[in-house]
């Protein structure tokens, strides 16, 4: 009896021990296994959304100066960067030929008005002549032959005529002479404009010839200092958010390479509508204006936009991270799996390849009304060793946040955001 009370006792011994390690390795194997969520949380704050691109930096306007006569540079003022004022005086093309052509088109003017005076003179004695004929004819018919009469009245009429084509040949010579003084102004090019000089393509004693087309001297940029362009191009799809940020007039801020810690602001000044078309993705050109008061924008330079589009302070947001997170359904609550297996989630997601398909094999009345539905979302929290789904509706979002329109979550609330990989051969 003593011997098989022992053994029991023995058993019993071996059978808690038993236990208590299976209970140890359960626990250990559980804790093994066990998935580390990463993890974020709900905050509160300000979102700006904003709609990014590049552009070029271009000079509010460009003057393009050019020569009308031909010759030979003898005089040069300018140099590149210098900031000249209406009028000055620019270059000087040599004037010799055009100040002989303007001596000799004057003195064929003076010429011709001479001949004016000779044949006004010679008229006058005709109309004389005429008179004095008349005068006796008048008294006695048999004083002068018709003959004679006919002769004096047609003499005048003649004189008449060249009166008239001798002041003619007047005006063609003052004409051609103001033509010529025009030739031998536009020897000195000077500025049109008050600017900057940007480019210069002659050098002293070039030759310029402009018989076939008018060539280019010098680009003058004005008011550079008040004011540049940033040319941007702009997706269609977005280019409905940037009218609507005109109209309420939000800011434009851009980077340069040039000063990579500094930020410049300026405002949306006009969105053309001459689009281009590039491997079927269609843009518009948007005309951003900034102020340059210490000439840090210059022509060329490559700037990188963000156009703010809309804005919300102090509201409940969410990071994105949370949205784009879609968790297998063996880590879900048997209630929730239904949302994954529906694709609920991933038919709202606009950034799924997936989705995008789908979308496009739907037709318009369908597409529109998922579109409408898109901002209807779910999250996921930690229920226990599951995860639970909280439907939410979504806002306004930017690069890392969106606002939670209405959903039960409050800032600070944990949002799970993926699964935490440990590297491999490190312990837990």
């Amino acid at each position: 009896m003593k011997t098989l009370c022992r053994w029991m006792l023995v058993i019993a011994v071996l059978g808690g021990i038993g236990y208590g390690i299976q209970l140890s390795v359960q626990q250990y194997l559980a804790k093994l296994n066990r998935v580390d969520w990463r993890t974020d949380k709900v905050a509160q704050g300000n979102i700006r959304s904003v709609v990014n691109s590049t552009g070029t930096i271009k000079p509010k306007l460009q003057v393009i100066i050019g020569s009308f006569v031909s010759g030979p540079i003898i005089e040069l003022n300018a140099e590149f960067n210098q900031e000249v004022k209406k009028g000055d005086l620019l270059a000087r093309i040599d004037p010799l030929l055009y100040k002989a052509n303007y001596a000799r088109d004057k003195a064929s003017l003076a010429n011709h008005k001479a001949e004016v005076m000779r044949v006004k003179a010679q008229l006058q004695q005709a109309v004389n002549d005429e008179k004095r004929a008349v005068a006796l004819r008048s008294n006695d018919k048999s004083f002068l032959a018709q003959a004679e009469m006919d002769r004096c009245e047609f003499a005048r009429l003649a004189l008449d005529a060249q009166l008239e084509s001798a002041e003619t040949a007047v005006e063609q010579a003052q004409a051609t002479m103001e033509n010529s003084q025009a030739n031998l102004n536009y020897t000195e090019i000077r500025a049109p404009v008050d600017g900057i000089i940007i480019n210069r393509k002659i050098d002293p004693g070039q030759t310029v010839a402009a018989q076939f087309q008018t060539p280019e001297l010098f680009i003058i940029a004005p008011e550079m200092r008040d004011e540049m362009y940033v040319h941007a191009s702009v997706d269609e799809a977005d280019i409905g958010q940037i009218k609507s940020a005109q109209k309420e007039k939000l800011p434009v801020s851009f980077t340069v390479d040039a000063y990579p810690n500094e930020l410049f602001e300026g405002h949306v000044f006009e969105i053309r509508l001459s689009s281009t078309t590039t491997q079927n993705v269609v843009t518009y050109p948007v005309i951003v204006s900034a102020a340059n008061p210490e000439l840090k924008l210059l022509p060329g330079m490559t700037a990188s936009i963000s156009f703010e589009v809309a804005h919300c302070e102090k509201v409940v947001k969410i990071p994105n991270a949370a949205l784009r997170f879609y968790p297998d359904p063996k880590h879900v609550r048997p209630e929730d799996i239904p949302i994954l297996e529906g694709h609920i989630e991933f038919a709202s997601d606009p950034n799924d390849e997936q989705a995008q398909q789908n979308e496009k094999s739907m037709s318009a009345e369908d597409r529109s009304i998922m579109r409408k539905e898109r901002d209807q979302r779910h999250v996921w929290v930690q229920d226990g060793e599951k995860l639970r789904a909280v439907p939410i509706v979504t806002g306004l979002a930017d690069g890392r946040y969106t606002q939670l329109m209405k959903g039960d979550l409050k800032p600070g609330d944990v949002l799970v955001t993926g699964i935490r990989v440990t590297p491999t051969g490190s312990r837990r």
